[in-house]
Formats: C-alpha cells, structure tokens, sequence
C-alpha cells in the first residue's frame, strides 16, 4: 500500500476518535438534560460544563467529514450519499441542539425552558445514534455497486449493523457524560454522577463491545485483536477506578477504552475504507479512494502546521474552564430588560 493514503487513512480514524472523544461527553450531558438533572438549578450546571466547549468540540466532525472528502474524495462520494438521509437527521439533530444552548435562557418560563431542553436531549440522543450507525456501516459494509452507488431503497442501509453501531455510540455518550460531570461538578451531582457512572457503565458499553468483535471475527487480524484486548483492559480499569473514586483516571481510563476500540476496528478493515456487501470486488480500498500523492502531500503539510495550533488553542480553553461547577455556582434566573426597551422606558436617550 502507498505510504499517502494510509497515513490519512490512519488521519481520518484519528479525527473520529478526536470527535467521539470530546462530542461524547458533550452529546451525552445534553441527553442527560432530561435523564439525570433534577429541577432548574441542576440542568444550568449540566448546561455550563459544556457551555465553553461543545461548540469547539463539534468542530473536529467538520474536520472529520472534511479530510474524507479531501484525502478521499471517493469514499466520501459513496458514504454521504448512500447515507444520505441518517446524515441529514444528524445535521437536523445537531442544528437543534445548538439552539437549544443558545435558546433557552432567553425567556424566563419554564415551559419556554422545557422545550429545548427537550430539543436539546433528542438532539443529543439522535446525532449519536446517526453517527454510531454510519461508522458501523463504514466498518461493516453498505450494498454499492461497481460505481460506488447505493443498491436499493433510502432505507437499504438500515440493517442490524447500523441499530448496534447507533446504540454503541449513545450508550458510551451517556456513560461519557456521566464521567465528565462526576469530574466537572461539585455535590449532589458529582457524587449522584459518579454512582451512576459506576452502575451503569458494563450496561451501556455492550453494544460497542459487540461492534467491535462482530468487526473483529470478520475480518480481524492479529494487531486487532491485541488492541480489542487492551480496549478490554481499559474498559475494566475505568470501572475499577470508578469504583475506588478516582473520577479524573476513570474518564481517561474510558478514553483509552474508546481509543483503543476504534483502533480495533479501523485497523481490522484496513486497506478498505467502505466494503460493499454485494461484491467484495466493488469495495473501496485507501489506494482505489485516495486523491493523488500531491493533494494528500499538501494537506499533509498544511495538517502539520494547523493540527499543533488546534489542539493547543482546545487545551487552553479546557485549561481555563477547569474548575468544578455546582449549585451554588449558578446565580438565581431573573428577567431582563434589553437597554434599548428600557431606554423607551425611562424616556433617556441612545447612548446613555
């Protein structure tokens, strides 16, 4: 295989985990809006761990989708539109969720208040869910033609593969968010988090664990299979150091769980990047996909440039929102009046 396209091959896995990563507690505290925050004061906690980052944060599937389509303009051609409508429910998903954050402290009612974060928590649910099932698909096939087209219907690609990888991706959000918040809060939610986190964590990574075996028995090699172990490993250890109450080694524990896991399953399908389930033949390969050696050497310098000051700037702004939140944190809600209304008020003009 050329040097080139595996190594943005090996790009691309790593910009998907940057996504899984940090999209995942930020997906997963969005969920747990209306699944775990009990009353007003607790959801503009939840709300304020992420306030400073989940827009960062969603920037890294942008460069995700980005890079495929540079780097691999063949593969992207063939996944996007043979997903097209899981995508656009994603896309749909993410806009709401958005303006969620955005939206619902702009009026102080509480059903004005309820309904995004409702739209906050199905957006999180459901763009997890459309992300799980299209990386499922990628490692475990789509029916395409000798063209790269999509065989069958608009639903040809929900199937088995797609539920499992969606689950997957939810599950581990939840537990993902329940790690951050037991790390970014203070009282009541940090210790109901980090007991939950506890409970629930073998539960919710079941379905990514039989992602990644059903990937492995396919067509596993012995690289992955050593790194489906380690992912096993680590899973183990972040219960374990859940279990003893060390919050900040537990979620880099289940960092290493997802890292490792989707190494797993990157390196099983390696040298194809989309397989088809009509003809082995027709699958698309990083040599088949790829652009041609100048395109990828350029975007290589230019990644070698970009990527150090985007991870520096992202681990500033952590370093910056690192203290904990709590209750108490929160000032009381309260109306306010815009200064232009007031000014029409109080009869003062512009400017004073």
């Amino acid at each position: 295989m050329e040097t080139l396209p595996t190594v943005w091959f090996c790009a691309v896995a790593v910009l998907w985990v940057g996504y899984l990563f940090l999209e995942g507690f930020d997906l997963g505290v969005g969920m747990h809006m209306k699944l775990f925050a009990r009353g007003e004061a607790e959801r503009r906690v939840l709300l304020n761990t992420i306030g400073p980052v989940w827009d960062g944060n969603e920037v890294w599937l942008l460069t995700a989708g980005g890079a495929t389509f540079a780097a691999f303009p063949l593969w992207y051609a063939s996944l996007f539109s043979a997903l097209y409508l899981p995508l656009t429910l994603a896309l749909v998903a993410l806009i709401f969720r958005a303006v969620a954050i955005e939206y619902r402290g702009k009026v102080h009612s509480d059903r004005w208040r309820s309904a995004w974060d409702w739209a906050l928590a199905l957006g999180s649910g459901v763009a997890a869910f459309c992300v799980g099932a299209m990386l499922a698909l990628t490692t475990t096939g789509l029916p395409l033609n000798a063209n790269g087209d999509r065989v069958g219907g608009p639903f040809a690609w929900l199937n088995g593969y797609a539920l499992l990888g969606g689950a997957a991706v939810v599950g581990f959000a939840l537990v993902h968010g329940l790690a951050f918040l037991a790390l970014k809060t203070d009282g009541g939610i940090r210790a109901r988090a980090h007991a939950a986190f506890v409970r629930w964590l073998p539960l919710a990574i079941l379905p990514l664990v039989a992602w990644v075996l059903a990937v492995q028995l396919r067509t596993g090699e012995w690289w992955s299979w050593a790194l489906t172990a380690v992912a096993a490993a680590a899973a183990l250890v972040a219960w374990a150091l859940g279990r003893a109450g060390s919050e900040g080694r537990a979620f880099i524990a289940l960092s290493a769980f997802l890292a490792t896991g989707a190494a797993a399953l990157f390196s099983a399908v390696y040298p194809v990047v989309l397989p088809s389930t009509l003809d082995s033949a027709y699958s698309l390969t990083v040599t088949s996909a790829s652009s041609s050696d100048y395109t990828l050497g350029l975007m290589t310098v230019v990644a070698l440039i970009g990527l150090p000051l985007v991870l520096a700037y992202q681990t500033w702004t952590y370093w910056v929102f690192r203290r904990r939140l709590s209750v108490g944190s929160i000032p009381t809600a309260h109306s306010v009046i815009p200064a232009t209304v007031s000014r029409l008020v109080t009869g003062q003009p512009a400017g004073k």
